[in-house]
């Protein structure tokens, strides 16, 4: 028996939402992170869970070195975050990852993290995540206003364009 398809006569295209276009370039600030046994599970590769700790680490050390953020003063909680797959990660992979603040509100603004790997000199892209983060209040248990002082710096070392 013979089936032929009548629904379908135009070729499939690409999902454009599939599509991750992923730009280094774009980032001020890259970090060296050091992958450890215990990220691995039975098949050899990082577990996938641990690509957020890596976003975790990576944000943590681009709020204290390019941002300067004052936590005693200003909290931040993770409002949502996801993560693209791309390639995996082994060991002894050397791992770097990018940062970037990429939108500011009121109260709350977007991470973006690029996690690549280092091999023959080149870097191959793994993964590409974003945060969104809340500025928050812990006495009040309530999202706050993005402090100015962290504002002003976020801005500037992006360049990012005010409205």
């Amino acid at each position: 028996m013979i089936f032929k398809t009548f629904w379908r006569k135009k070729e499939n295209k690409k999902d454009k939402k599939s599509a991750i276009e992923i730009k280094t370039d774009e980032f001020k600030y890259r970090t060296d992170l050091e992958m450890r046994f215990t990220d691995l599970d039975m098949m050899g590769h990082v577990n996938n869970a641990v690509y957020f700790t890596y976003m975790e680490i990576g944000r943590t050390k681009y709020w204290q070195q390019a941002i300067n953020w004052d936590w005693e003063k200003t909290g931040v909680v993770i409002g949502k975050a996801e993560n693209t797959y791309i390639k995996p990660l082994h060991l002894n992979d050397k791992i770097s990852m990018y940062v970037r603040t990429s939108r500011i509100g009121n109260t709350s603004f977007d991470l973006e993290y690029i996690l690549v790997k280092i091999k023959n000199g080149k870097e191959i892209i793994c993964s590409k995540g974003k945060t969104v983060c809340v500025v928050y209040d812990y006495e009040t248990k309530s999202p706050v206003t993005i402090p100015d002082k962290e504002r002003r710096k976020i801005i500037a070392f992006e360049q990012l364009a005010t409205n």
